[in-house]
């Protein structure tokens, strides 16, 4: 998203247009096929309006995921010093755009709304990874392995929670949980650290307020 040759301001401002892009999800599309389109957009079980409800909701906390992992990516490749380490990051977060679009897409066939605090979500998370960028590689990457490692156990949890009838949401989930494995063994390949213990509980922690937070807001 950043060319190498724009000045300071002009990458603040690219950085700008490109968060309100992502909470607003505007011009945000995929670059393969979504995965949900093979199946009726239709839950069949009775109620249908309570298993959709449910649905949203779980797909909600999914999308609030991907606007962070945006964030989480560009605040990082914002801020290292490492060539390489930003074009990874930004590689990163554009694979991650496809994740962000079929949940759009989804929450739009299920008629609900996204997370209202989103922009709090971005801000947040972008202030993580901004920190992170600022750490030497292992670390930074150790930031990206913790948050893929979290983001795959919690699509585990959801694909236990989807209703068993809604086949589109169970399939965008499947390939998500797929490619953030991909992505956590990537970065554990490039040489990422383990982070310390205290802070991948705090980093358990501020997820679990925000997933418990966007299942309801």
């Amino acid at each position: 998203m950043i060319a190498k040759n724009f000045s300071f301001l002009d990458t603040v401002f690219l950085q700008i247009d490109h968060g309100l892009r992502v909470i607003h999800g505007i011009g945000i599309k995929s670059s393969r096929p979504n995965p949900a389109d093979q199946h009726s957009a239709e839950i069949s079980a009775a109620p249908t309006l309570t298993l959709q409800k449910q649905a949203a909701a779980l797909m909600r906390v999914n999308q609030v995921g991907e606007i962070c992992a945006q964030a989480l990516y560009q605040g990082q490749a914002f801020t290292t010093r490492d060539p390489h380490i930003k074009h990874a990051m930004q590689r990163a977060a554009a694979e991650e755009l496809d994740h962000l679009s079929w949940c759009n897409q989804r929450l739009t066939e299920l008629h609900s709304h996204q997370s209202y605090l989103n922009p709090l979500w971005y801000v947040g998370a972008f202030s993580l990874g901004a920190f992170a960028g600022l750490l030497n590689d292992q670390w930074s990457l150790g930031f990206v392995l913790e948050t893929e490692r979290q983001v795959e156990k919690h699509l585990a949890s959801h694909l236990e929670k989807l209703p068993r009838d809604d086949l589109k949401s169970r399939a965008i989930v499947t390939q998500m949980k797929i490619d953030e494995k991909e992505h956590a063994d990537a970065a554990l390949a490039a040489g990422a650290k383990n982070l310390p213990h205290w802070v991948r509980t705090i980093m358990h922690f501020q997820a679990k307020v925000m997933t418990t937070t966007a299942y309801w807001v």
